[in-house]
């Protein structure tokens, strides 16, 4: 189970690669380095960043915001184990 601070973490690393995605701070550079756009390169580096932040998060933390906390009470088929609560009583 990822922690708060991971949670957190990953939000800021991809809000981050949303946020750079978009270069505008090169809008208006003419500038060219081995034959492309500085722009271009721009680009190139956030998708192998992204790329990587997400192979790396597929890694280590699949399953943030998707599936549910474990709950402590609960056993390890995600049931109530011997708890009265709810269902048929058999």
């Amino acid at each position: 189970m990822a922690t708060r601070l991971r949670r957190i973490g990953w939000a800021l690393a991809f809000l981050s690669l949303a946020a750079l995605g978009i270069p505008w701070f090169l809008w208006g550079v003419d500038t060219v380095l081995l034959g492309l756009p500085v722009w271009i390169w721009w680009h190139i580096g956030v998708m192998t960043t992204a790329t990587l932040a997400f192979w790396l998060f597929t890694r280590e933390d699949w399953g943030i915001w998707i599936e549910p906390r474990e709950d402590p009470r609960l056993g390890p088929e995600g049931d109530s184990s011997g708890d009265d609560r709810g269902g048929d009583g058999l």
